[in-house]
């Protein structure tokens, strides 16, 4: 069993309060979750209103399969139009 794990650093320019950035967060979050089935979470800067850190978690038995299931999610998020991806780190366990 091979677990990724990726995180994903994220600005959010538009957003002028943390319910802007929730709102914007969680529809990504949520977008992530049914298109790919990882586990998704908000793990840094929670306080911030143009920044946001996602940890996103990856399990199966191919390491090239979670690895690609990563970098498709990173591309989701780039085509993002509302989030701009500062960078992203991914490692596996």
């Amino acid at each position: 069993m091979t677990v990724g794990l990726c995180t994903i650093e994220l600005f959010i320019p538009e957003s002028g309060s943390l319910k802007g950035k929730r709102q914007v967060i969680k529809s990504i979050k949520d977008r992530i979750r049914q298109k790919f089935n990882v586990s998704v979470a908000e793990i840094e800067d929670h306080d911030l209103w143009q920044k946001a850190v996602f940890g996103i978690a990856c399990v199966g038995n191919d390491k090239k399969y979670i690895n690609s299931v990563l970098d498709k999610i990173i591309d989701l998020i780039e085509k993002e139009h509302s989030v701009e991806l500062l960078k992203h780190n991914i490692e596996f366990v």
